[in-house]
């Protein structure tokens, strides 16, 4: 099977590394993976901040930038629910409204592939450590996924997965927007998050969203919490 890959704004900029083990993984599930470097945002940004009018133009350039009637795996749960829920508000009865009806159904969220797709959960992974998962609010309400991100984890050899309380709860990030405008609200939520995932006694949290680690990350490193904080890649990748 060939599959695009659809690497969101904030891996290609401040997590290549993660990229690169997305390919490692897919490659290991004998998934051939095709990258245009021409691709760029999804318009999710724009759109949640009131750009309408911007995030159809980059919403058309994401149709063009994925022509192919074949899987897409989205990188980012925030991104993939994006797309699936509010592509048809952008291009419903426009000239764009056959290639958004063709592209919304084939593009997946890495974990929901992964588990549901392919049916692959086990890829040989080591990673002798205390893990929680960290539930982003778009896996929960956009995508309807819980369990896809816990059962790649429960394979990992040597890794013990532990759960949080409340963890249904938002990070704080938002849209990303909602950290900008409301940054105090946005930092308490973030510190119950991390000090939940703590008094878990995980050592590391792991995510399926960029915004939800770039928001928690940023958090711990800013607040001397002694927790890391990962895209769920970077730990399936471990030992292979």
């Amino acid at each position: 099977m060939t599959v695009d890959l659809f690497i969101s704004c904030i891996m290609d900029q401040f997590y290549p590394d993660t990229a690169k083990n997305i390919v490692k993984i897919l490659n290991v599930a004998g998934i051939n993976v095709e990258y245009n470097c021409e691709q760029t945002c999804c318009g999710k940004f724009a759109f949640y901040s009131g750009f309408k009018e911007e995030a159809k133009e980059l919403g058309e350039k994401f149709l063009k930038d994925f022509p192919n009637d074949r899987p897409i795996i989205g990188v980012s749960a925030s991104c993939v629910a994006y797309i699936k829920t509010r592509y048809q508000e952008l291009f419903y009865n426009t000239a764009s409204h056959l290639e958004f009806k063709r592209l919304v159904p084939n593009i997946y969220e890495f974990t929901d592939f992964l588990v549901n797709k392919i049916n692959h959960l086990n890829f040989g992974s080591e990673f002798p450590h205390k893990v929680v998962y960290q539930d982003c609010c778009s896996s929960l309400r956009d995508l309807h996924l819980h369990d896809e991100g816990r059962r790649l984890l429960s394979a990992v050899k040597g890794l013990e997965l532990v759960e949080m309380q409340r963890p249904e709860l938002c990070c704080g990030f938002g849209s990303g927007f909602f950290s900008i405008q409301h940054e105090a609200i946005s930092v308490a939520m973030a510190e119950r998050k991390i000090q939940d995932a703590i008094s878990s006694g995980a050592e590391y949290i792991a995510t399926n969203d960029m915004g939800c680690l770039m928001q928690l990350s940023s958090c711990a490193k800013k607040q001397g919490y002694n927790i890391e904080v990962v895209h769920i890649a970077d730990i399936l990748a471990q030992g292979i």
